[in-house]
C-alpha cells in the first residue's frame, strides 16, 4: 500500500497574506479521497521528529532558537512569517512524515508527504517559508542508521534547493540534483552536485528535453539505492513566482519521467510536494494530484 503523510496541522493558517498557499495541504488529500485515488487507509499522521534526528543536519544553536521560539526578528523575516509554537510543531511533524515515508518507500516502492520539500532551510538558517529541511534530515537519518548506502535527491521545484545542497555538501554518499530557474529565488545559490539553471520562459519541450539528459546524468553519477523527489508545481506557466512556462501536461510528464526511472531501477522513492503559487488554487491542487495519480498507476 502507498502511504501518505498528512496531519491537520499541515493546513494550519499562517498570518494574513500567507494563508492562500496553505489551502492545498487540505485540498490535496480531500481531492484524492473524493475521486477514489486513495482511501483513508493510505493516510498516516506523523508524530513530531526528535531533537536527536534534527541535530544530524541542523546546528544546535539554530535548532535551540527554533525550539525556544527565540529566533531573532531578522531571522524570522528571512523565513517569511512570525515563528510560533504551532508552526514549529507543524514543521516537526512534516519532517517526521518524510522520515516515516522512507521506511514505507523501502517496503512499498514509493511514499508521499502532502507537505515537505522545505529545501531552503540550511544547517543554521531558515528561509523561504522553510524552518527545517525535511528531505536532508531524512537523508542523514538513513545514512546515520546505515539503512542506505547512497542517496539521490532530485529537486525539480522552480527554486534551487540551496539548503539541501549546503547541508549535504560534505556528505559524499548523498548526491543533490537541482533543476531550477536561474534568475529566481534564492538569489544566492549554493552548489549542488548537479545544478541545472534554466532561463525564464522555458516551456514544455525544451524543459523535458533538458530534464531527460540531466536525469540520466544524475542517476549515472549518484548510483543511488534510495531517491528523494521534490515535486514542486511552481514550474507551471500559471505560477505567480515561477517564471517558467510549463503546462500541466508537461508537469505530469516530468513526474512520470522521475517515477518511471525509479520504478525501472527498482529504487525506493520518497516524494515531498514543494512549492506551488498559481493564482487559481485548482491549478495547484490538480498538478500535485497528478503526481499521486501517476504513482498509483505505476506502483499501486
Amino acid at each position: 500500500m502507498i502511504r501518505i503523510a498528512w496531519h491537520p496541522l499541515y493546513a494550519h493558517p499562517l498570518p494574513e497574506g500567507h494563508r492562500f498557499p496553505m489551502l492545498k495541504y487540505e485540498l490535496i488529500p480531500g481531492q484524492l479521497l473524493h475521486e477514489g485515488t486513495i482511501t483513508s487507509q493510505n493516510l498516516f499522521s506523523p508524530e513530531p521528529v526528535s531533537e536527536e534526528i534534527i541535530l544530524l543536519s541542523h546546528e544546535k544553536a539554530y535548532w535551540e532558537q527554533l525550539r525556544d521560539l527565540t529566533l531573532s526578528a531578522k531571522d524570522q523575516r528571512r523565513i517569511g512569517f512570525p515563528l510560533n509554537a504551532q508552526l514549529l510543531e507543524r514543521e516537526l511533524r512534516i519532517t517526521q512524515g518524510t522520515i516515516d515515508g522512507v521506511h514505507f518507500a523501502i517496503d512499498n516502492g514509493i511514499a508521499f508527504n502532502v507537505a515537505g520539500g522545505t529545501h531552503h532551510a540550511g544547517s543554521n538558517w531558515g528561509e523561504g517559508f522553510c524552518l527545517l529541511n525535511d528531505q536532508a534530515i531524512a537523508a542523514n537519518y538513513l545514512l546515520n542508521k546505515k539503512l542506505i548506502n547512497r542517496i539521490l535527491i532530485i529537486d525539480l521545484d522552480v527554486h534551487q534547493g540551496n539548503g539541501t545542497a549546503e547541508i549535504l555538501q560534505n556528505e559524499p554518499r548523498a548526491f543533490t540534483f537541482s533543476m531550477h530557474g536561474e534568475k529566481n529565488f534564492p538569489f544566492k545559490k549554493e552548489v549542488s552536485n548537479l545544478d541545472v539553471p534554466l532561463d525564464d520562459g522555458i516551456a514544455d519541450d525544451e524543459y523535458l528535453s533538458i530534464l531527460n539528459v540531466n536525469l540520466k546524468k544524475a542517476f549515472e553519477m549518484a548510483k543511488p539505492d534510495f531517491v528523494f523527489y521534490l515535486s514542486g508545481v511552481d514550474v507551471l506557466s500559471t505560477d505567480k513566482l515561477g517564471k517558467l512556462a510549463l503546462s500541466k501536461v508537461a508537469c505530469k510528464e516530468r513526474d512520470r519521467m522521475v517515477l518511471q526511472a525509479c520504478k525501472d531501477k527498482n529504487l525506493p522513492l520518497q516524494v515531498s510536494m514543494g512549492g506551488g503559487y498559481s493564482a487559481d488554487i485548482r491549478d495547484i491542487v490538480d498538478a500535485h494530484c497528478n503526481t499521486y495519480r501517476l504513482a498509483f498507476d505505476l506502483f499501486g
